[in-house]
């Protein structure tokens, strides 16, 4: 994401099951961080979420330049964001305190391609599948 910082996604599981798994992992080596209550996850797909997202971005999002498995913190819509690139679209972590303005900015964004947001989609899982 950073120097010296990685993004780990895992699917649900109880709260600090996944950091106290990876804790132990990086055990005087790193720690690990459970995050997942202080951000919420947007997730955008189709041929236009990487031109939507360049609108606000200051990344190159071409996948040339960020291709699947990519990760990296930034600025969007002067908001800040951590992006990832995933075989299924594309994954937007932001503080849960902007999400609102977030979501208000993609859909104004994404209105002239066409694409509505879905109010159902808040979490997506590794598959890309929408969970509750």
């Amino acid at each position: 994401v950073r120097p010296e910082r990685w993004l780990i996604l895992s699917p649900p599981a109880s709260p600090g099951a996944s950091a106290a798994l990876w804790q132990a992992a990086c055990a005087g080596v790193g720690a690990a961080l459970d995050l997942s209550a202080g951000l919420a996850v947007l997730h955008l797909a189709g041929p236009a979420a990487r031109e939507v997202l360049a609108r606000g971005c200051r990344l190159d999002l071409d996948p040339g330049a960020f291709p699947v498995r990519a990760a990296a913190a930034t600025v969007m819509a002067q908001l800040s964001v951590t992006l990832a690139a995933l075989p299924s679209g594309l994954l937007l972590l932001t503080p849960a305190s902007t999400a609102r303005d977030m979501r208000e900015w993609l859909a104004c964004t994404a209105k002239p391609f066409g694409l509505t947001p879905r109010s159902d989609l808040n979490l997506v899982d590794l598959c890309g599948d929408p969970c509750s």
